[in-house]
């Protein structure tokens, strides 16, 4: 009797191979990668060599001299959880805080599980959390984007427009009064406003998704699923009060709520397997996003309703099981 070995998630049918996964997630964050460039210059070409160079070594090291099993350092994996690192990081951010945090994506979140496919959580949002509440001074401390073609200056730091509406509201202001510190719907979509990285182009980001649905990298379910949740009840509260509730619109280009809709949440090994669990999964981070924004202690949401969904997804797979192969329709995988 023959013996069959299953590898970790992502299983995947067809002739798709986790390397060339991997690569087409790259190539769909290059657009983010060149507009975080474009506003934060020198800064950002630091911040993302720093978490490429230090998540690639800490993938190697770990896995000759610990675990000491097949080297997977050309896979792509640790590429994309480096980029991503950065992009969930403000330019300004010292580099031996970026190689702390390329640490707790690779060693901690990624490398302590086995690798890839049996990490629980997204390895990037992991290390992004952990930066946050180790040094939320310098984690908060957001540079303004300044185009490249204006030359160099010294670097200012400002609230995100998130922030604004944070501290706004808090002291009591109105959102008609808040408007005009606030970031156009132009400038939120081109970039021009303060944030992480991957915060600045609501525009790269999309283009960067479209291209993944493209090469079917990801399916709509969860992006989908999580950018309607916010929209239906951002926008309910807005209606009942507009005054003292940001609009639907807002909520989406601001923050990092396409960063983490489309490269985030979508992370095939920590998200849902069905396409009926994905679209509960984007239901939840969606809800726990808004739940956060509104009335939680940080103005942002998006990387806490992720990892918490994270967690929820073996139950999510056990409540909406794949049907097993050769069944027919409505049989799952226990019957």
């Amino acid at each position: 009797m023959s013996n069959f070995t299953v590898s970790g998630s992502p299983h995947i049918q067809g002739d798709e191979s986790t390397k060339k996964i991997m690569y087409g997630v790259v190539i769909a964050m290059i657009p983010t990668v060149l507009f975080s460039i474009y506003f934060f210059g020198i800064d950002a070409i630091r911040v993302f060599l720093l978490a490429i160079v230090a998540s690639l070594f800490f993938e190697w090291a770990i896995q000759k001299y610990l675990i000491k099993g097949p080297l997977s350092i050309n896979d792509g994996s640790a590429l994309v959880t480096a980029i991503l690192l950065a992009l969930n990081l403000p330019s300004n951010l010292p580099g031996w805080m970026v190689i702390i945090g390329a640490l707790v994506a690779i060693g901690m979140a990624k490398m302590s599980f086995g690798g890839l496919g049996k990490n629980v959580f997204n390895p990037a949002l992991v290390a992004r959390v952990f930066l946050l509440v180790s040094f939320p001074v310098e984690m908060t401390s957001w540079p303004k984007p300044k185009p490249i073609t204006e030359g160099l200056a010294d670097v200012i730091t400002g609230p995100t427009p998130l922030g604004i509406v944070k501290e706004g509201l808090g002291a009591n202001k109105t959102m008609s009064e808040l408007t005009p510190e606030l970031p156009t719907y132009t400038q939120g979509l081109m970039g021009n406003m303060g944030g992480s990285m991957g915060e600045v182009s609501a525009l790269a980001l999309i283009l960067g998704g479209i291209y993944m649905l493209w090469k079917k990298i990801i399916t709509w379910h969860i992006p989908v699923s999580m950018l309607l949740t916010v929209a239906i009840f951002s926008g309910i509260f807005w209606g009942i009060d507009p005054e003292h509730y940001a609009d639907p619109v807002f909520h989406m280009l601001t923050g990092g709520m396409l960063l983490g809709a489309i490269f985030m949440a979508t992370d095939m090994v920590t998200s849902p397997m069905t396409k009926e669990g994905q679209l509960v999964f984007g239901f939840g981070v969606g809800l726990l996003t808004i739940l956060i924004r509104m009335w939680g202690a940080y103005p942002e949401g998006v990387s806490f309703a992720i990892l918490i969904m994270n967690a929820a997804v073996p139950l999510i797979n056990m409540g909406f099981k794949p049907r097993r192969f050769g069944a027919k329709p409505g049989v799952a995988l226990n019957n």
